[in-house]
């Protein structure tokens, strides 16, 4: 683990994250997908282990019933995907890794939302996989 900086397109929000770990995930949900344009690429930080700049562009939505996005207000860039419903999850943000000004020594190690994965998108290795269901269920988040 690390500390790392990061920002977002035009410099407007930055940040500092102590003891960043070096393992991430894929999430190919819908709404990821939809988000980013891709699969979303991101780390888990606990959110008192991040500092941030420029905290007057950060823009927010809440994006489905369990979980909230953010944006810079002037560029656009996505910040960070956060569960706001009662889960364990709730205590991290997932940080995009591109974001990152140095994301070397990064390893992607889980993919989830395995099911929702278009058949063009491959990444080379093995990884842990979970299904939308093993996700809802390990995460503690209920869609009814």
């Amino acid at each position: 683990m690390s500390t790392r900086t990061g920002r977002c397109m035009c410099g407007a929000v930055s940040f500092t994250v102590r003891d960043l770990r070096t393992d991430y995930g894929a999430c190919h949900c819908e709404m990821c997908r939809r988000w980013t344009g891709s699969a979303f690429l991101g780390v888990s930080v606990p959110v008192d282990t991040i500092t941030f700049e420029g905290t007057e562009h950060i823009g927010r939505i809440q994006s489905s019933a369990w979980a909230e996005r953010t944006w810079c207000t002037r560029c656009g860039t996505g910040l960070w995907y956060r569960v706001t419903a009662d889960s364990p999850m709730a205590a991290n943000l997932e940080l995009p890794i591109g974001l990152l000004d140095d994301a070397s020594g990064m390893e992607m190690t889980r993919e989830i939302f395995i099911d929702c994965k278009p058949p063009a998108f491959a990444y080379e290795g093995e990884r842990r996989t979970l299904t939308r269901a093993q996700v809802m269920k390990l995460y503690r988040i209920d869609l009814d």
